[in-house]
């Protein structure tokens, strides 16, 4: 049992060494993005791991006044049950600047497990010293004066304010242009920034913002003297007009914290000193852009994109078959007014049954502007077979590098299209092009045997039985011979009704169309709640066209769009209802070819339904 234990701990500490060695050695150099010449700042390098012989580089530009500093830190804890440590050495130089400008420090090296590991490069940026300085106060005779004052100093408008900064000042029309409102502040402590801000209307610009993310502060040589920065709110503007454009002033809330210097009531006050918080106010001022208008000119399929893009086409299919889809697609590329590009529109030929395209739009939105792409998809069905040619789609834009509009074409587009072989059902009857004859199918459930309800006429003599069981010399004897005839009259008149009214196949559809109708929006709510598109698509589909087909007495072959419109006005069905028939019968058809939501299927069985419900009301 000892020795078990003893090859379990063997394990155990085996297993933590490996895990340890299988770490990845992280080597990493930190310093600050800025500096000032003439004050010390700090550069460190941390490894993950235990090191030795670090190689610091030669820190040209840079006094060494101190350092290298190692330390080390390292932490074990359990969580669960599994055991997780971390380890952190850590060696420090003070370094301080000789000269303003930019500078990069090469990476240092260090061996770990006698294998040499590299750092990362540091790049920093000198700033100069402050060229103004700040007046002491003076002890003069009235030092309570310079001591009540001593607050609103700190918080003037020399320690802390807010700029406006445009990228530009001078663009064109559509040309994006970036406005920045930025905090500077030295000397005082901002403890906040409240939500009373009050931003301008950028009348004549289309806003587009920008993810500001957490407040950072950094540090910048402005007018001579170094300030700590944050950027408060930062904007893309699209000028919609020429001529001068102006933006009103802006206004931004901090609470800062100054020191007060009240007279002392004890040592503690005197030492620590007291702080009041206070508000102020900042208004950032307004700035005028420059617009000119776009140069004259302008290309026949200019659609108003100003920038930099690309067209890349593509299409699904060159040959096909009647009442087959095509696709065309379009992604127009690149960065400027991408959301305000017009879609550019395909010049269908005759026998192609077109649709509204389909736009997706993957824009990102960065300090350059908006870019990504913008994506159509043009969907046609042709009708007729043969073969046709889709002219070139033309998509102009102003090059706002060359300050030239460029045009972007796409290929043309030959597609042969043959006869298809396909039909659509319509419910109990169905219906196929052979030639020009119009075939009508009947499923075999439909056909009903009318004969079994006919009770036939016996024909024999009765026999005569004896006057306990046979009435033969009453006056009602009369009816045993008048009502069976009379019955048989009735049901020949009824059946040769129904016989009729039978090889009326156009009266029977008329009349079973709501039921069938019914029957198919019955299969699509199924096919609704198991969330099966294609056969709710289908469903539905097949339930308006075999409606419409039945009470309209036309073969389904031959319906289409145009002549459903024709003859429902004729019957003198409202514009309303017409067009919701055509909106239906689209968007059931569209949707078979392109993805749609659960959302849009409920919309449009719902639609569907009340479609027919309506149509019942009217007679045909």
């Amino acid at each position: 049992m000892v020795i078990m234990k003893r090859y379990l701990s063997i394990i155990l500490l085996i297993g933590i060494a490996l895990s340890a060695l299988a770490d990845e050695v992280v080597f990493k150099a930190q310093a600050p993005k800025q500096v000032v010449v003439g004050r010390p700042f700090q550069i460190t390098y941390t490894v993950n791991q235990r090191s030795r012989d670090l190689r610091a580089p030669e820190f040209t530009d840079f006094d060494v006044l101190s350092g290298p500093y190692t330390s080390t830190s390292s932490s074990t804890s359990f969580v669960n049950g599994k055991r997780t440590s971390s380890f952190e050495q850590t060696y420090t130089y003070m370094l301080m600047a000789q000269k303003v400008g930019t500078f990069t420090i090469a990476p240092a090296t260090v061996k770990v497990d006698g294998e040499n590991v590299q750092s990362n490069g540091v790049r920093i940026e000198v700033l100069p010293e402050d060229q103004t300085t700040t007046s002491q106060p003076s002890s003069s005779s009235q030092p309570s004066q310079s001591r009540q004052s001593s607050s609103s100093s700190q918080a003037s408008s020399e320690n802390i304010f807010v700029r406006t900064i445009a990228s530009k000042t001078k663009v064109h029309e559509q040309e994006a242009l970036m406005i920045t409102y930025k905090l500077y502040f030295a000397n005082v402590d901002v403890t906040q920034l409240t939500n009373n801000t009050k931003l301008p209307e950028f009348t004549g610009f289309l806003k587009q913002d920008l993810e500001n993310g957490e407040i950072q502060t950094e540090l910048e040589h402005y007018n001579g003297r170094n300030y700590q920065t944050a950027v408060l709110y930062r904007t893309i503007l699209y000028p919609q007009h020429s001529g001068d454009i102006t933006i009103d002033p802006a206004k931004f809330e901090a609470v800062l914290r100054v020191q007060t210097q009240q007279r002392a009531r004890s040592i503690f006050d005197d030492f620590f000193g007291s702080y009041t918080n206070v508000t102020k106010m900042l208004t950032a001022p307004g700035v005028t852009i420059h617009v000119s208008a776009l140069p004259s000119g302008k290309p026949a399929g200019f659609s108003g994109g100003v920038g930099k893009f690309t067209l890349t086409p593509s299409i699904s299919q060159t040959e096909l078959q009647t009442n087959d889809a095509v696709t065309i697609k379009l992604d127009i590329s690149g960065a400027g007014n991408m959301k305000l590009i017009k879609t550019p529109a395909i010049d269908w030929p005759e026998g192609f049954e077109p649709y509204d395209p389909k736009v997706t739009n993957n824009f990102k939105t960065t300090t350059a502007g908006v870019s990504g792409t913008k994506s159509i998809e043009y969907l046609a069905i042709p009708r007729s077979a043969g073969e046709y040619t889709i002219p070139a789609v033309q998509f102009s834009y102003f090059d706002i590098d060359e300050k030239a509009y460029k045009t972007l074409r796409t290929p043309e587009y030959t597609i042969r299209v043959k006869r298809g072989t396909s039909s659509r059902q319509t419910g109990g009857v169905a219906s196929a092009e052979e030639g020009s004859e119009a075939v009508y199918y009947t499923q075999k459930e439909d056909i009903k045997q009318l004969g079994t309800d006919i009770r036939y006429i016996d024909t024999k003599q009765p026999v005569t039985r004896s006057r306990d069981h046979v009435i033969t010399t009453t006056r009602f004897i009369w009816l045993w011979y008048v009502i069976p005839l009379l019955i048989a009259i009735i049901l020949l008149i009824v059946l040769r009704k129904q016989i009729k009214e039978a090889a009326d196949i156009n009266r029977v559809r008329y009349k079973r169309a709501n039921k069938v109708a019914q029957k198919r929006l019955k299969a699509a709510a199924v096919a609704l709640k198991a969330n099966d598109q294609n056969t709710f698509y289908a469903a539905i589909e097949t339930a308006a066209w075999s409606y419409l087909s039945d009470r309209l007495s036309i073969p389904t072959a031959d319906l289409n769009k145009e002549n459903i419109t024709t003859l429902l006005a004729q019957k003198g069905v409202s514009e309303a209802l017409i067009n919701e028939v055509k909106n239906v019968l689209s968007t059931a058809e569209f949707a078979r070819y392109a993805p749609s939501t659960d959302h849009a299927m409920d919309d449009l069985y719902k639609a569907t339904t009340n479609l027919i419900n309506n149509l019942e009301e009217e007679k045909l």
